[in-house]
This record gives structure tokens, sequence and C-alpha cells, in this order.
């Protein structure tokens, strides 16, 4: 999905520059449709997949400047997406749109070339200036993880970087294996 350029000084929002082409690969439909057309009201020419297959083909075929990639996709990881946009255009801004705990497979996407992850859901505005930002300081966020969030997150990443092994985890945690394993099975809180 492709628009005509709107004129991005008169929309108020940070201009893009003279390449805005914008890749969206997220598969909730809804979701990325409604992205698509806030974006190209900020200035930006999407583009949207809803698969890494398609994400993939896109990204080779027509390089962006920038891209917000879903990590979880139905048919496999963004991550491939992020190698896919890197090995075709290393210049690409590539933001990470994360949710049900995956920060810590986030932090690795940065590592092979996103700038940024945010999680979801994370509105237009929070996009472009992820995606605008010039590597300074950003401001701190509107809604900040509780701290019950934050604990969870840091559990969740060590037990990813453990390659999800219960026992391996709760000695480096420092805990009991069946607590640990009663705050997996919990849903996050928020």
């Amino acid at each position: 999905m492709t628009g005509k350029e709107p004129s991005a000084h008169s929309t108020g929002h940070p201009d893009p520059g003279p390449d805005a082409t914008l890749l969206l690969v997220d598969d909730d439909a809804p979701f990325v449709a409604r992205l698509a057309r806030a974006m190209e009201k900020r200035g930006f020419l999407p583009e949207t997949a809803g698969t890494v297959a398609a994400g993939r083909a896109a990204a080779l075929a027509r390089p962006p400047a920038y891209a917000v990639v879903d990590l979880r996709l139905e048919d496999g990881n963004g991550l491939q997406v992020v190698e896919a946009l890197r090995a075709a255009r290393a210049d690409c801004r590539v933001v990470i749109l994360t949710g049900y705990g995956a920060i810590a497979t986030a932090v690795a996407a940065v590592k092979i070339g996103a700038i940024d992850y945010l999680a979801k859901p994370a509105d237009a505005d929070d996009i472009v200036n992820a995606l605008l930002s010039t590597g300074g300081a950003s401001p701190p966020p509107e809604n900040p993880m509780s701290a019950d969030r934050v604990r969870w997150e840091h559990i969740q990443r060590v037990y990813e970087l453990c390659d999800r092994n219960v026992s391996e985890t709760a000695r480096r945690l420092n805990m009991h294996r069946r607590t640990l394993q009663r705050i997996l099975a919990k849903k996050s809180p928020k």
C-alpha cells in the first residue's frame, strides 16, 4: 500500500526527509492499516506487509528508508525481516514493536541493527519520534512500566538468555525453582 506524498510541513509533525519510504510489517491487519494512514498523514509513504515472507520480499524489492516491524508474526520472527532490511539497505532506520514480554528479543533486534524498540500498543507519534530520533536522550515515557512489570521483564530476559531453562534461570536469579515456575506461568503485569 502506497500513497501520494502529503506535505509534512502542513501537518505539524517532524519531516521524514526526502526519502520517506516506510515499510510496516505486522500481522494485525486493522492495526497496520490504521498505522499506515497515520504515518501517511505524518509525511511517510507507507507500504504494508503481514508476514515475514512478504516483509522480506518488500525489503529486498523496494528497500525503504524506514521500517516498523512487529517481532511476533504468524509465519515467524520479525528479526528475519530486520536482517533482510539491513542486507538491502544498511541505512534503513528500523523500529521494533514488541509485546508479550519479548523485550529480551527486542534487545537482540537492536543488536542486529534496529534503532529502537517500542512496547505495544504504541501510537503513531511515539513511532515517528523513534524513527526520527537522532540518538540524543529521549524524553521519559508518558506511561512507564510498573515496578512489577519491570521485574517480570527482567525475569523474562534472564529466562531467554538461559535458553528457557527454568533451573538455570532460578539459580542465576537466586530464587526457588517453584517460585520461578509460578511467575513464568502468570501473565505479565500491566
